[in-house]
């Protein structure tokens, strides 16, 4: 993953293709949009945004239930 960015520098270009390619692998493998979010040190927003660009197909939210019998 990569390492934490400033919160307040923009990501663009080439930068911001390469961040959203690694959050995108991390994220198809099962990783949370919380958990990326927290990893790089940006906001949820940011990460969400990110990954739509890449075109990800984004999990259903709540992730799995197991319900007890």
């Amino acid at each position: 993953m990569a390492a934490k960015l400033q919160s307040h520098d923009k990501i663009t270009g080439k930068q911001r293709a390469e961040v959203g390619r690694e959050l995108k692998t991390a994220y198809e493998a099962g990783a949370s949009i919380r958990e990326l979010a927290e990893d790089i040190g940006r906001s949820y927003g940011f990460v969400h945004r990110l990954l739509e660009e890449t075109g990800v197909e984004m999990r259903a939210r709540g992730g799995s239930y197991k319900h007890s019998e």
